[in-house]
């Protein structure tokens, strides 16, 4: 256990932080299993519009500093090739 009230402070903080990095995390993840149902039906268009959300959470996630800038890049990759494989299909 915490000695100091800077310690506890600190534990609070982290509480906190972690509840909302999870509902972040777990948004992103529901928008992904969203887009890949999407995908899956071949409905271009609104793969389209769900893809350009999700990226722009992933942005606001890296700067929030949820995620690493290589790992949403690596999501945001992956989501783009498989939107352009649906795209020439």
């Amino acid at each position: 256990m915490a000695n100091t009230t800077a310690a506890k402070k600190d534990l609070r903080q982290v509480a906190k932080r972690t509840q909302r990095n999870k509902l972040v995390k777990a948004e992103l993840k529901s928008l992904r299993v969203q887009l890949r149902k999407m995908l899956d039906s071949k409905n271009v268009a609104k793969a389209e519009e769900l893809a350009k959300l999700i990226s722009k959470k992933l942005d606001k996630a890296v700067s929030k500093k949820i995620f690493k800038q290589n790992t949403v890049s690596r999501y945001k990759s992956r989501l783009m090739k498989k939107l352009n494989d649906l795209k020439k299909a």
